[in-house]
């Protein structure tokens, strides 16, 4: 899920350790048999491939299971799938955009699996191109706070390597990027000594559109109902919770 945010960083983080834990496994699991595929096992030559892994390892995904997937996407061991991406576009509650980005090895389940998210729980589908023009990708990096890691150190650390925004979330940092600087981001990251939760390429919204409670509560079940696919990979949308607005669904 991706929405600008500091409350849905924190649901999504919270999402790992509760009933959800297995389905994301298993996308993280599917992502890199794709990136494996798509750039071989060579995680030096193939840094989607390795941010893959190190998200999964993050996650504490065990490592037989990276290592089979790695192998199962380069050819190197049966079993893999013939996994295709699949972008979806409609309109949840108020209006929010949201953009599907599905994985899958069978196009008419995953078409199917997102109408009826969407029509059960206030959404609407569009025609292709009529949302995603509303978001840009982005490298998104998310980077925790430690000790000797501010604000400033994070800018001036990303800066030449082509970071645009340092955003602080609360108990993180987000990086924003063109998506062709992410690797290099990333890397002067390492390089300056500051860790990364994770690094990824995704769909970032120009304008986000404010939400109240009953508004987030509403976009928040939609996307709920989207991510129990097991063909949705992630779900992008444009809206925007206030920090009184998160901290009052917290409380429920």
């Amino acid at each position: 899920m991706s929405g600008h945010s500091k409350w849905a960083t924190t649901k999504h983080k919270k999402a790992v350790i509760d009933a959800k834990r297995g389905k994301l496994f298993a996308k993280m699991i599917k992502n890199i048999e794709v990136a494996a595929r798509t750039g071989g096992a060579d995680m030096a030559g193939n840094p989607t491939l390795l941010d893959a892994v190190q998200k999964a390892k993050k996650s504490s995904v065990p490592n037989k299971n990276i290592d089979s997937a790695v192998k199962r996407g380069a050819g190197l061991e049966a079993g893999g799938a013939d996994y295709q991406t699949i972008m979806y576009e409609g309109y949840g509650p108020n209006g929010v955009a949201v953009l599907i980005e599905c994985l899958t090895d069978n196009r008419n389940r995953a078409a199917s699996d997102v109408r009826v998210a969407m029509t059960r729980n206030g959404g609407n589908m569009a025609d292709p191109n009529s949302v995603s023009y509303l978001f840009n990708r982005k490298g998104v990096i998310i980077v925790p706070k430690a000790d000797g890691v501010d604000e400033d150190k994070v800018f001036e650390v990303v800066l030449e390597a082509g970071a645009e925004e340092v955003n602080d979330l609360g108990d993180s940092f987000e990086v924003i990027s063109e998506a062709t600087d992410m690797v290099a981001v990333r890397t002067a990251l390492v390089d300056g000594g500051i860790d990364y939760d994770s690094a990824d390429v995704n769909f970032v919204a120009d304008l986000q559109i404010p939400l109240d409670v009953d508004g987030a509560r509403k976009i928040f079940k939609l996307i709920d109902a989207l991510e129990d696919s097991d063909d949705v990979q992630n779900v992008f949308a444009n809206f925007d919770i206030s920090d009184e607005v998160g901290a009052e669904l917290e409380a429920e």
